[in-house]
C-alpha cells in the first residue's frame, strides 16, 4: 500500500481539453491542431485527386528536384512500402516519373512532372481561402507569432531534438 501511495503524483493529468495544464498538454493541443489543419488541407487537395500523402511527396520533388525513394521515405515520414505506393499513385497520375540514377542499377530517383508542377501550383490555390479559415479566430500578428513558435518548436536549434 504505501508503494501505491508513493507513485501518486499531484501532477495535473492530461485531459485533452482546453486549459489542460498537464506536461501532455502543448504534444495534446499540436496534434490536434494538425489533425484540424490536415483536414482543412485534405478537403482543398479532395477535389485535384490527390491526398495529403501525395502532397508530402510532392513538396520534397519541388523542394529538391529529383529525389531517391529512400530519401522520399525519410523526408515524409513514410515507410518504404508506403512511399511506393504514393509514387506508383503519382506516376499513373502523370505527376511524378522513375528514372534510373547514374551509377547505380538499383536505384531509382523520383521526379515531378509538368503536369505535376502544375497540380502542386492549384493545390497552393486551393488551399489559400482553407488556411484563413484555420487561422480566423487568431488576432492580427498572430498567425506569423504562431508560425515562428512552431518553427522553433519543430525545427530546434539545439541538438536536443
Amino acid at each position: 500500500m504505501a508503494a501505491e501511495a508513493s507513485h501518486q503524483t499531484s501532477a495535473p493529468r492530461a485531459t485533452d481539453r482546453p486549459g489542460d495544464a498537464s506536461p501532455f498538454a502543448l504534444g495534446l493541443l499540436l496534434r490536434r491542431a494538425h489533425w484540424r489543419a490536415g483536414s482543412l488541407m485534405s478537403e482543398a487537395l479532395r477535389p485535384l485527386g490527390i491526398e495529403l500523402r501525395h502532397f508530402a511527396v510532392l513538396i520534397v520533388l519541388v523542394d529538391r528536384g529529383a529525389t531517391v525513394q529512400r530519401d522520399l521515405s525519410e523526408a515524409t515520414g513514410t515507410d518504404k512500402a508506403g512511399i511506393m505506393r504514393v509514387v506508383d499513385d503519382l506516376e499513373r497520375r502523370g505527376l511524378a516519373v522513375r528514372k534510373a540514377v547514374p551509377g547505380d542499377r538499383r536505384v531509382r530517383a523520383v521526379e515531378i512532372t509538368p503536369q505535376g508542377v502544375e497540380l502542386f501550383d492549384a493545390a497552393h490555390l486551393a488551399a489559400a481561402p482553407l488556411a484563413e479559415r484555420l487561422i480566423a479566430d487568431l488576432m492580427p500578428g498572430e498567425p506569423e507569432k504562431l508560425t515562428d513558435l512552431l518553427t522553433r518548436v519543430a525545427h530546434p536549434t539545439s541538438d536536443e531534438a
